[in-house]
């Protein structure tokens, strides 16, 4: 789960506060726009060391000005010179020095990279060649005056502070040097790491709000690295009875009182965000809260882990992300790195049965010890899903998620939801983006091959959070926000409502027939077993993501932008079934949860299904001639069938028996253009995210053993007695 943070074991790292300049250029430069590039360079540097030459400085003048790339204008790259010494600096980023080696070519002494400088025919210079690992792209010169931003500097104080059962949490604080006015205080809890951070990275993560004036401070949480005690994951909350008992709520509560107390010139007004994880602390943060506490933004909040997180998605065992993320985190206590020796698809299968790893040492992991012990939606996952206890509170939320956010969509939706049913003052706000998980960190302005014609990212941070948080926190009068904002895919519009999902929408649904086709008609055959048929077969499921497959947080790993890859990858295999609408005349509108009824039979006692809405661009498409026959997941979720009546206790299938699965794909907002068709694919693997159904029902999957594994065969229906169908809110 590593963001950038220039080392390979902060794994689940979402926009971590140490980034390197250098490598965020090469996030940005190499049109990775969600900043979620697994760029583990530091090593690399060994490998290779650029002589450094002098130069006479005035060449260097030459190159002095501003550089844009055609992938991501949003991205500037400027150039200028101090005396003998030479800088770059990336849009809102920090200035970095670069050494020469020729006359024209510069490197960085922090990662593998450097720039070259081009001229054309005439002598000047037009071009930088940007290049790191490899890798290497163009910006194009955009002016001869540099765009040099001034940066704060800021007062670093590192503190211990106790909490009520005398346990120490490793804190910085970082306060504006020469403060002069009381400020609020912007607080983050991590299990992530905090050592690494100053006054640059302070800078470089919340540069919208350093512009208006704030106490910056970060913690680790209990158990990890600097901070005392012992981690939990998702820790529960606390028998309040026991007046001795924590929990991340009182420690987020113990660390504001102190704060207020002992942190000078603060204003008494504490806010507090974070992403994933420290989303879920955020949004914990918000029970029976410090009067100062007065705003939460829970960013992707790993708000249930069994339900629809990280771990499981509706009973499915997210396999390649639990194994990697628990082996990460679990090890040691500063996080440890997960690597194969071959395509991570073979590598999981070769195990034969998730019992490989329960019986190898891997098994005594504490998570993984409970993902065994606990598969079912029992008391334990319950306790530590926060959508069962948050409650009423006077701190101000605004919930923050991504269309095709990989990891805690489903956590956003549940969060903003849940507060929903207590607020009372008109405080609890949702912003959904067209981004990967945190990318709303990040420009963007594209998401894999999608583009969505600007910066989505930086009007989130400069119009949205920005000055939500100074109307909270600084006192601001005014404050221009909906309760729900979205970004429309297809149009690429913003859109306003005064609730979430909006008003509007109606629900319409969308039936599947014989011969493929996609209708809002419903089917009039009255054959019940009119029906489509394929083979699954645990020895061959359906990969994921187009292979082969990294480790999840790996270098090169597409993990960060599986959700958006063109799904004709999948093309020519049996065992993924597709129905389409004939060409669009008019555009189609959704937004809001769409929900599959899937009717399905297996001949097996146990089965997954896997559905999947997609939007298929036209096969001519000179605007974007790449996304010619495009295939875009739009919204896509899992079932395991033996939870068909309540996840609390699992049942099997009986074989052949038609099955009505109810499963609810998530929401969006999103536009399919005239000229498009609506896709509607059904698979039962989706490998190795989700690990195998043995498609014979076993107590528990997790001692299932190799030869419990079968293949069945799969029927989807699409009579009128049996009517397959997506419920689509649709806007008129």
């Amino acid at each position: 789960m590593s963001e950038l943070t220039g080392t390979k074991h902060d794994m689940k790292r979402r926009l971590t506060l140490s980034i390197s300049i250098a490598t965020v250029i090469a996030a940005f430069s190499l049109n990775l726009s969600s900043l979620t590039v697994g760029l583990l360079t530091r090593s690399a540097n060994a490998q290779r060391k650029p002589t450094e030459i002098k130069i006479d400085p005035k060449t260097f003048d030459d190159y002095v000005g501003q550089y844009t790339f055609v992938e991501d204008p949003d991205l500037v790259l400027s150039f200028f010179r101090e005396g003998d010494k030479y800088f770059l600096q990336a849009t809102n980023q920090g200035r970095i020095e670069i050494y020469p080696t020729t006359n024209s070519k510069f490197f960085l002494k922090i990662i593998d990279a450097d720039a070259t400088f081009v001229r054309d025919a005439q002598g000047k210079v037009t071009t930088v060649l940007w290049r790191q690992n490899g890798q290497q792209t163009s910006a194009r010169r955009a002016s001869d005056q540099p765009a040099i931003e001034t940066s704060i500097a800021f007062e670093r104080r590192e503190e211990m502070i106790r909490m009520r059962d005398g346990v120490r949490l490793h804190t910085l604080i970082f306060a504006p040097k020469g403060q002069k006015e009381k400020l609020p205080i912007i607080f983050s809890r991590t299990p992530y790491g905090i050592a690494p951070n100053d006054s640059d990275s302070i800078n470089r993560r919340y540069r919208d709000l350093v512009r208006n004036g704030y106490i910056f401070v970060l913690q680790d949480i209990r158990g990890r690295y600097g901070s005392e005690g012992t981690f939990l994951m998702n820790r529960p909350m606390r028998d309040k009875k026991d007046r001795k008992s924590i929990d991340e709520s009182t420690d987020t509560y113990d660390t504001i009182d102190w704060l207020v107390k002992n942190v000078k010139q603060n204003n008494g007004r504490v806010g507090i965000l974070g992403v994933s994880y420290d989303g879920w602390l955020a949004a914990v943060a918000t029970i029976d809260a410090h009067p100062a506490l007065k705003a939460s933004s829970p960013q992707a909040p790993m708000t249930d882990t069994w339900l629809g997180d990280d771990f499981f998605h509706n009973g499915a065992f997210r396999q390649s992300y639990g194994y990697e993320y628990v082996m990460s985190m679990e090890t040691t206590k500063e996080g440890t790195e997960v690597s194969f020796d071959r395509d991570a698809y073979d590598w999981y299968l070769n195990l034969g049965a998730l019992s490989k790893i329960t019986d190898g040492p891997e098994g005594r992991l504490p998570t993984w010890n409970a993902f065994v012990t606990h598969p079912t939606y029992d008391d334990y996952w319950k306790a530590r899903g926060s959508g069962n206890y948050l409650k009423a509170t006077h701190v101000a939320t605004l919930v923050v998620g991504g269309w095709w956010d990989q990891e805690d969509y489903y956590g956003a939706l549940k969060t903003y939801e849940t507060l929903e049913k207590f607020d009372k003052s008109n405080h609890n706000f949702i912003v959904l983006g067209p981004w990967n998980h945190g990318g709303w960190n990040g420009p963007g302005r594209s998401l894999g091959e999608i583009n969505f014609g600007g910066s989505t990212g930086n009007y989130y941070r400069s119009q949205v959070q920005a000055p939500w948080f100074a109307y909270y926190l600084k006192g601001n009068r005014s404050m221009n926000e909906p309760e729900a904002l979205t970004f429309q895919s297809g149009t690429n519009q913003w859109t306003r409502s005064d609730r979430w999902p909006p008003r509007e929408a109606v629900a319409r649904d969308l039936y599947l027939h014989t011969g493929k086709k996609l209708s809002f008609e419903k089917s009039a055959t009255t054959n019940q077993q009119e029906s489509d048929s394929y083979v699954s077969d645990p020895a061959n499921p359906v990969p994921y993501r187009k292979r082969p497959i990294q480790p999840t947080y790996g270098r090169g790993s597409t993990w960060y932008t599986w959700l958006v890859q063109d799904q004709r990858f999948l093309n020519g295999r049996n065992d993924v079934l597709s129905w389409q609408t004939d060409v669009l005349d008019h555009d189609l509108t959704i937004d809001g949860e769409v929900v599959a009824h899937l009717f399905a039979s297996t001949t097996g006692t146990d089965s997954d299904w896997v559905v999947k809405l997609i939007d298929v661009y036209p096969d001519k498409n000179p605007e974007e001639p790449k996304m010619a026959d495009y295939e875009l997941m739009i919204v896509d979720e899992i079932f395991r069938g033996r939870y068909l009546h309540g996840f609390e206790k699992p049942e099997a299938i009986v074989p052949n028996q038609v099955d009505e699965y109810v499963i609810g794909l998530h929401a969006n907002n999103h536009t399919f253009k005239k000229g498009h068709r609506v896709m509607v694919q059904v698979q039962s693997t989706w490998y190795p995210l989700y690990d195998r159904n043995p498609q014979k029902f076993v107590e528990n999957i997790f001692k299932a053993r190799p030869e419990d594994y079968q293949p069945a065969t799969q029927r989807i229906y699409e009579s009128a007695r049996y009517p397959t169908r997506l419920t689509l809110p649709v806007i008129p």
